[in-house]
């Protein structure tokens, strides 16, 4: 059976209050060489989860004072704080009281981000195969603390997309999402293009309303081969060009395409692609765990590597979702 592969670590989406427009109107910044408003793909870990996720890879907790000294060197404004409670559902693992440690690390994430509250936004983060996935989704989007956004990586829960059960939980997930205003930060792995038109057909039509933000993780595509990743976004960037409606409230996060290693040829595929999304939807962040991932200004920096123009590149730059304004 196939699997929607995502990392158990970031993409992909975000709504403020109520439906999000598809292109906000960007901050007024200088063009050349300018940094980014805002970060869209940032992590917090308590220690709890910082222990638990070490029994895979090694990590150390992250909290908001160490992220913001890396969001000053990097020039950045803002930046949103994504809870990884989703990690307690994994599959592999059973655990007691695991509802409970879900609220836990979600509401850690909304506490670090309260100590900056002008420029960080904590979402928080569940399990979409889990029984009280859609309790918690519904907790989170009544509280205050949590910007109107909730972070999805269905493949650390095993969602198997041949399985009508599974498929169905997803879907449940996104209609929750889409009658609550929130959008959807959607993280994928090593997608294929069977994968992303699925993405397309049968998961977008039941979030309409809101904003989806997918963004592609894991393996860079300087260590291995891109083309599967880059075969899966023109799936959504043809879409796009062709003004599919399914498209309208979809952004692309590049955070892991825009690393060092990126081939040339891969470079130049990959601006075709966010052109024909179009750069009004295209979203920086650094998918960073502070010490161990590039850190923000070094992932900016290559970013800006691509061959982009002044102009492509500092709408990037200024595009900020609705959650974090």
């Amino acid at each position: 059976m196939k699997r929607l592969p995502v990392l158990c670590c970031a993409a992909v989406a975000l709504a403020c209050s109520g439906v999000a427009s598809a292109a906000p109107a960007a901050p007024t910044r200088a063009v050349a060489a300018a940094m980014p408003v805002a970060d869209h793909q940032q992590y917090v870990y308590s220690p709890a989860a910082a222990a638990f996720m070490s029994a895979t890879s090694a990590m150390r907790p992250v909290s908001a004072q160490d992220l913001i000294p890396q969001l000053d060197a990097a020039g950045i404004e803002r930046a949103a704080v994504l809870s990884v409670a989703y990690v307690y559902g994994q599959p592999a693992r059973s655990l007691a009281e695991e509802y409970a440690r879900v609220r836990a690390e979600n509401d850690w994430a909304a506490r670090q981000a309260a100590e900056y509250p002008e420029r960080l936004v904590a979402l928080c983060s569940v399990d979409p195969l889990r029984d009280y996935a859609l309790a918690e989704l519904a907790r989170c989007a009544a509280s205050p603390e949590f910007g109107r956004g909730i972070k999805l990586q269905p493949a650390s829960g095993g969602v198997e997309l041949d399985d009508p059960q599974q498929l169905e939980r997803l879907r449940r997930v996104f209609r929750s999402a889409n009658a609550r205003g929130m959008a959807i930060v959607l993280q994928l792995h090593e997608t294929d293009v069977r994968e992303a038109r699925l993405l397309l057909e049968q998961l977008l039509p039941h979030a309409p309303d809101v904003p989806i933000q997918v963004a592609y993780t894991g393996d860079r595509p300087g260590a291995r081969d891109a083309s599967p990743q880059l075969a899966a976004l023109a799936v959504l960037a043809d879409a796009a060009a062709r003004q599919d409606p399914r498209m309208r409230h979809v952004w692309v996060d590049v955070t892991a395409f825009a690393r060092p290693g990126l081939s040339a040829a891969d470079a130049r595929r990959l601006v075709r692609r966010l052109r024909q999304v179009g750069m009004e939807r295209v979203l920086y962040g650094s998918d960073a765990e502070i010490g161990i991932e590039v850190r923000p200004r070094e992932a900016w920096a290559a970013f800006r590597s691509l061959p982009l123009t002044d102009a492509e590149a500092a709408r990037v730059a200024n595009n900020v979702m609705s959650y974090l304004r």
